[in-house]
């Protein structure tokens, strides 16, 4: 995949805002040797695992198991994987949950000094290792603008601390459009998400640098 410079990165953007997610992955494919989308199976990641399969049947889908995911959450995993019939690679932490317990006496809130390398374990390192061995030159992912003050300053193409590509086909969409695309699209949408590096509910999946 080409490098883009930030003047070209800029242009590009302003040309494919207003294009549809499904016509931006098809020229970014087109582009790209190795693509790969991420995902956790949480709210409205059906919608980009969707839409980056019918352009690439094949494409490698990244999935960072935890292994604390509510019994949901995996339930939803398995229905999209057999849906879709996607090509997911797994990636797990390389500690287990008991060891996990031993160590920091459970999941470590915010504040505490373990939760740091806590999320590490079961989410830096996990993710690190899939960019590595998957080594993608583009990453699909679904942020969108405004979901967090981090990310409203985010476009639909973006680099990656690593320098890859980043692409975010929806990344102007409304939840309202969202929804609507899932129900065109008979797909079922997973609202509730447990983000263990926060210890709340409905939160989203902190790797996205």
């Amino acid at each position: 995949m080409k490098k883009y410079s930030e003047i070209e990165l800029k242009t590009l953007n302003q040309q494919l805002k207003g294009i549809s997610p499904s016509e931006i992955i098809q020229w970014v494919v087109e582009r790209s040797d190795r693509p790969a989308v991420t995902t956790n199976f949480g709210p409205y990641e059906v919608a980009i695992l969707n839409a980056c399969v019918k352009i690439a049947p094949k494409m490698t889908v990244v999935w960072c198991d935890s292994g604390y995911n509510t019994p949901q959450t995996y339930l939803h995993a398995r229905s999209i994987i057999e849906e879709l019939n996607l090509n997911v690679k797994v990636y797990s932490p390389q500690q287990t949950a008991a060891y996990r317990d031993a160590l920091f006496g459970g999941i470590p809130k915010n504040g505490n000094p373990l939760h740091d390398e806590f999320t590490r374990q079961v989410e830096l390192e996990p993710f690190q290792r899939a960019m590595i061995e998957q080594s993608p030159d583009v990453w699909f992912t679904n942020i969108r603008k405004g979901q967090t003050g981090f990310r409203a300053g985010i476009e639909i193409l973006n680099y990656s601390k690593d320098g890859v590509l980043k692409v975010s086909p929806f990344c102007h969409w409304t939840d309202e459009q969202l929804d609507k695309y899932l129900t065109e699209h008979k797909s079922p949408n997973k609202i509730k998400y447990f983000d263990l590096t926060r210890v709340q509910g409905n939160r989203e999946w902190g790797l996205q640098a």
